[in-house]
């Protein structure tokens, strides 16, 4: 059996890989080991890293979210003061609108007013123009005219005195 170990090729070529891969397994498991254990720590820091960027990330969506927050709670006071502001001004503009339609209408009461006493003393001009002219002529047609100068001389200054 020996004799045809030697000659036949088939168990040393078995035989020499099995050596083979046991020297291969021996030195090369130190590599494969190495390698392996490189990728373990390259994808740990990967891990890390990602987990460092995902704390950094919830981070600023926290730090966005209280920087929105007072941006909408300070967008709501703006428009609660405006509208406050709007309503004062309202209130001023009606209170103002009041009170120049009063005052315009007082002055307008107190220009019809004078209009009605300016009217009034004008027709009572005119009137006294007119009883005067009347008795002007009723006088130069019933007195003497030597009477009639003196008579119409005092007449005109006794109503001229009554008049104004």
């Amino acid at each position: 059996m020996l004799e045809t170990l030697a000659h036949d090729a088939n168990p040393w070529v078995l035989f020499s890989f099995i050596i083979f891969m046991v020297i291969l397994m021996k030195a090369g498991k130190a590599a494969v080991v190495d390698m392996v254990d490189g990728r373990i720590e390259k994808i740990k820091r990967e891990l890390e890293e990602a987990e460092n960027l995902h704390t950094e990330a919830q981070e600023l969506l926290a730090q966005y979210q209280r920087k929105h927050a007072n941006a909408v709670k300070e967008s709501e006071e703006i428009i609660e003061n405006a509208e406050m502001y709007a309503t004062k001004i309202r209130k001023q503009a009606k209170k103002e609108l009041k009170e120049n339609l009063a005052r315009r209408e007082a002055q307008l009461e107190e220009r019809i007013e004078r209009m009605k006493e300016n009217a009034i003393a004008e027709i009572q001009r005119y009137a006294a123009d007119i009883a005067i002219d009347a008795t002007r002529e009723i006088i130069t047609e019933n007195f003497d005219k030597k009477l009639d100068k003196a008579f119409i001389s005092d007449s005109i200054k006794d109503l001229n005195k009554h008049v104004h």
